[in-house]
């Protein structure tokens, strides 16, 4: 089937203003820096993918995103041409997490196996939530996942301890009933008081619950010492409370606060996940598709999760469009038994999307699962070209 063969291959990035800065302890951002690969068949055919690079994350950047897609994806798409869908899967699947000098590129690989999985869902009229998992062949998964099960939490991410108290009363006005605050500041004590009083009586009453962030800020001492204070509050889960690579002394700090330890810097691969449960501090998983790889590899991460008592949960990235919001629904659409999620802020935050229908959470943080094929959103090209900051990487095949 030549009309499957690649026709071309485009990277945009992306500049969209927030409607807000987001700080955290790794990052302060105003703008969504989105990097979309395009990817358009002999027929004419187009899909999306959409990867968010983070540096302190993967170790990628947009630089060396346009350097993956250019010197490692695009010489193995060449050949491509897929008689079915399943085909496609196959030749998707087998899309690698390393380049040539052993460094990883899951972001880059999100991207591109992300608009892989767009275009050949569309050319060939096939569901990605029902076909994938079951070329994969995980039976507990597919459609209706967890979507219809999970809400959306609210995410607070700023310096400002009453503007936090403000906006998590104006969250829980909206439905919404779990909250992560990122900490990992040194004035860390007042802002946690600042949003826990906030929540005093629904967290007392278990009509809701809050987690915190501190991406890998602390050292094990400055662990201890603020979960420890912090109990009293009625909390238990911190997500990546050491750096990545710190993974031993999670033992230590399980042993004196008995926190449950939510990973994400600290797994992106497979077998980051098999290291985190060796050492016996596997409680919680954030899976996030441009962290992991894509699609697939996030799946075959959930799977895991699964088989081994491990929770998993869905994370987003700051500042994406509806292209990846799109991928998580489906994802959600197909994965059973997720336990928090953080998706589809659309509009709460960035000023304008590249996709429709522009995508974010409903009342009390709901989603509902998309229609059709592909991931169930148009890409607009003039926004697309609006919100570029330069030129397009664009190569012909």
């Amino acid at each position: 089937m030549a009309s499957t063969a690649i026709a071309s291959i485009s990277v945009h990035h992306l500049a969209i203003p927030l409607k807000h800065l987001v700080k955290h302890a790794a990052s302060t951002r105003s703008v969504a820096d989105a990097s979309i690969v395009g990817i358009e068949l002999q027929n004419g055919t187009l899909g999306y993918g959409e990867t968010l690079p983070r540096v302190y994350v993967t170790g990628e950047d947009h630089e060396s995103v346009d350097r993956a897609v250019r010197e490692l994806f695009v010489p193995l798409l060449v050949p491509c041409h897929p008689e079915s869908f399943s085909e496609a899967l196959e030749l998707i699947e087998a899309l690698p997490m390393l380049d040539s000098s052993g460094s990883q590129v899951p972001a880059a690989r999100a991207a591109v196996e992300l608009a892989l999985l767009d275009v050949y869902s569309r050319y060939f009229q096939r569901p990605i939530a029902v076909d994938v998992v079951n070329w994969l062949g995980f039976s507990d998964f597919g459609p209706p996942g967890s979507i219809e099960q999970v809400r959306c939490s609210g995410v607070i991410a700023t310096t400002d301890p009453s503007r936090a108290a403000r906006s998590v009363r104006k969250m829980r006005c909206f439905g919404l009933r779990e909250f992560k605050l990122k900490v990992g500041k040194p004035d860390d004590g007042e802002m946690v008081a600042a949003v826990a009083g906030a929540l005093a009586n629904s967290i007392r009453k278990g009509r809701c619950m809050l987690r915190l962030d501190s991406n890998g800020a602390w050292s094990l001492n400055e662990a201890v010492e603020r979960l420890s204070g912090w109990s009293e509050l009625g909390l238990r889960h911190i997500e990546q409370p050491l750096a990545k690579g710190d993974e031993e002394n999670l033992q230590d700090l399980k042993a004196h606060t008995g926190w449950e330890i939510i990973h994400d810097e600290s797994v992106v691969s497979m077998e980051d996940a098999e290291r985190l449960r060796e050492l016996g501090v596997a409680d919680c998983f954030n899976i996030r598709l441009s962290k992991c790889g894509g699609f697939i590899p996030s799946l075959k991460l959930a799977h895991f999760c699964r088989r081994h008592g491990i929770d998993y949960m869905l994370g987003c990235m700051v500042g994406q469009t509806s292209i990846l919001s799109a991928a998580e629904r489906c994802f959600l659409s197909c994965v059973p038994g997720v336990k928090y999620v953080e998706s589809n802020v659309g509009s709460f935050l960035i000023a304008d999307d590249v996709a429709r229908p522009k995508l974010r959470f409903g009342y009390g943080g709901k989603l509902k699962p998309l229609a059709g094929f592909g991931w169930g959103v148009i890409v607009d090209q003039d926004k697309l070209t609006e919100f570029s900051e330069d030129d397009a990487l664009r190569i012909r095949l």
